[in-house]
């Protein structure tokens, strides 16, 4: 799978190309773009990377930007780059969803740290949803029966507490039990309640 790519967006062609340059030297793939608008008529939500975004561009300016992705539901974290004067709209792309904002003039490492940030953190929101994905799947699996014990087993019941109250043996607790587990692919049961707190079966 390609590297992260980092989407650098500025109206100002000296900007783009000193930032593309730089961020060249420090390894990352970049790619840039002109305007807010001409990046989201081509972006792909496939690609991983991080957005790195003037606030002020005429056209959609780095806020709505940021919005649009939310809404397109495109998990590209945004880096803004403000001028002093655009701190205050820098702040609300924050209260927006931006993962953070530098002031110009733009300071390499300061710039770098940001991106590695927003990137580590995208990265681990990722690694979170295809958990929780593979999980509901399993979970989709369990018999109408099966999920009825997953639930009193995550609750704490013991085997014995299990049978006396759906009326069948402890054995064939033993039994749904063992089944569970493997359905699950939970190798005990502190597995087990992490899983049922994940699929949102049990309050943590």
């Amino acid at each position: 799978m390609a590297g992260p790519t980092i989407f650098v967006i500025d109206d100002q062609a000296s900007v783009r190309h000193a930032l593309a340059e730089m961020l060249g030297v420090f390894g990352f793939n970049v790619e840039t773009h002109e305007s807010a608008d001409g990046f989201i008529q081509t972006v792909d939500e496939e690609r991983r990377g991080c957005v790195v975004a003037d606030v002020r561009m005429p056209g959609m300016d780095g806020i709505t930007l940021v919005r649009e992705l939310k809404r397109r539901k495109i998990a590209l974290p945004v880096v803004l780059i403000s001028g002093h004067a655009d701190v205050p709209m820098a702040v609300e792309g924050i209260k927006a969803g931006a993962e953070d904002f530098i002031e110009k003039p733009v300071d390499d490492t300061k710039l770098v740290a940001a991106i590695n940030r927003a990137l580590s953190l995208a990265f681990e929101q990722q690694d979170s949803r295809k958990a929780e994905d593979a999980v509901s799947q399993r979970f989709a699996r369990l018999t109408p029966r099966q999920i009825e014990i997953f639930d009193l087993v995550a609750q704490g019941f013991t085997s014995h507490a299990i049978a006396a109250r759906l009326n069948i043996s402890a054995r064939t607790v033993e039994s749904y039990r063992a089944e569970i587990m493997d359905k699950m692919e939970a190798e005990s049961v502190a597995v087990l309640v992490r899983q049922a707190i994940r699929l949102g079966r049990l309050e943590p």
